[in-house]
């Protein structure tokens, strides 16, 4: 039963959340462009935004990227320049600073999408549902450090670069290189699946609208009116 389970969280949902993740995000740009914003909230009440959305904002795209790199470099392009124990050890530290980071911001976004009135009666259960999983997902995170921390070989981080990597070129039996890791692992990676499925259906996905046409636009004359 545990092994079927194991298979359908880590073998077969991750292609699921993937393909939800393509499809709905596609389908929504072009179908619902209008819907494709951030909703920001920083006109109703700026105090202390500012500092929880960098500290926030900075803190998961650290995090995002360090994921990204760190799962998805295989094994033999850094081996000559550190060792997976090295790499776990600089994993933990960015890491936890990042998340520390962006725990004090996102739980600061969160109270305030919450508890203060003006922003709670223009939210959405989306808008509040997303910010709650966000802080859960890197609470547990941070939680991974703890059974981290009990070896620091590297061994774990093998495994889960071994199935992530598996997963992306479509390789079977991915689901059998984390069988033996801690719940806390597997918590984490399904929640973040989950967070993959509801990307398309939430304000995440602003995050694909960089303006980086901004930078090479030209300038914009103002003038007053005679």
């Amino acid at each position: 039963m545990m092994s079927y389970l194991n298979t359908l969280f880590f073998g077969v949902y991750p292609y699921i959340a993937l393909v939800v993740l393509i499809v709905g995000t596609w389908a929504r740009y072009d179908h619902g462009q209008f819907t494709w914003k951030a909703h920001s909230s920083q006109m109703l009440r700026k105090k202390n935004m500012v500092m929880a959305s960098v500290l926030f904002h900075v803190g998961v795209l650290v995090i995002f990227f360090g994921h990204l790199v760190g799962l998805l470099t295989p094994h033999a392009l850094y081996e000559p320049f550190m060792t997976p124990g090295t790499k776990q050890v600089l994993a933990i530290v960015v890491g936890g600073i990042a998340g520390v980071m962006a725990i004090i911001g996102g739980g600061m976004l969160a109270w305030r999408r919450l508890t203060d009135p003006r922003i709670k009666a223009s939210s959405t259960f989306a808008d509040n549902m997303i910010i709650v999983i966000l802080v859960v997902q890197l609470v547990l995170g941070m939680l991974t450090i703890l059974p981290t921390m009990g070896h620091l070989d590297g061994s774990t981080m093998l495994k889960f670069s071994a199935w992530a990597q598996s997963i992306v070129t479509l390789q079977g039996g991915a689901a059998g290189y984390i069988a033996d890791v801690n719940w806390i692992y597997k918590t984490h990676i399904f929640l973040g699946l989950t967070i993959f499925v509801l990307f398309p259906f939430t304000r995440l996905v602003h995050m694909l609208s960089v303006p980086v046409e901004y930078f090479g636009r030209k300038y914009q004359v103002v003038r007053k009116r005679a």
